[in-house]
């Protein structure tokens, strides 16, 4: 069975503010971008940035079409070369699908990190987009050519609407 996913393209721009321990971050961090338990992805090292580095790589990665959270973990690798954690965050995907811009629109935010503790750490900057929007239902209609005429024009264009449940007299509704 096939999965269905769509492309997802996240910039991690900057961050703001990052300690581990308390302390400043010096140096060496990155950011670990998960889509789902088996897609992930890694910028690059910033060596130099302290505690305010910036990085804008973009990475373009699957995004299955379950998946409820994007979660982008900064990391930075200490002098004995081990990873720690600096702060975890999780994106809502309604935070960048549905609402009231496209989903293709390339949307700018910025998100508080939380250490491992759960306590504030930090801000990180991000642009994230999907690069094709889903084909749904009415987009397939329309390109298969179903639909009913409207206004007398013969593009059998689709039509939404708004069911309006019989429950309820209909003299509620226009006065």
């Amino acid at each position: 069975m096939e999965t269905k996913s769509r492309t997802l393209e996240i910039t991690i721009l900057s961050a703001e503010d990052l300690r581990i321990h308390n302390k400043s971050v010096k140096k060496n961090a990155f950011v670990v971008v998960q889509t789902d338990s088996f897609i992930s992805k890694t910028t690059k090292m910033n060596g130099k940035g302290g505690s305010s580095p910036s990085w804008n790589d973009k990475l373009v990665m699957d995004m299955p079409m379950h998946t409820r959270f994007v979660t982008l973990q900064v990391k930075c690798k200490s002098s004995g070369g081990r990873d720690k954690t600096v702060g975890l965050l999780r994106i809502p995907v309604t935070d960048f699908i549905g609402g009231y811009s496209p989903e293709t629109c390339l949307q700018f935010l910025s998100y508080r990190l939380r250490d491992p503790k759960g306590l504030k750490n930090g801000i990180l900057n991000v642009s994230i987009r999907l690069k094709e929007p889903l084909q749904g239902c009415s987009s397939q209609a329309v390109a298969s050519g179903l639909g009913i005429p409207i206004d007398g024009r013969n593009d059998f264009g689709v039509v939404t609407g708004i069911p309006i449940c019989s429950g309820y007299p209909s003299t509620s509704f226009f006065r």
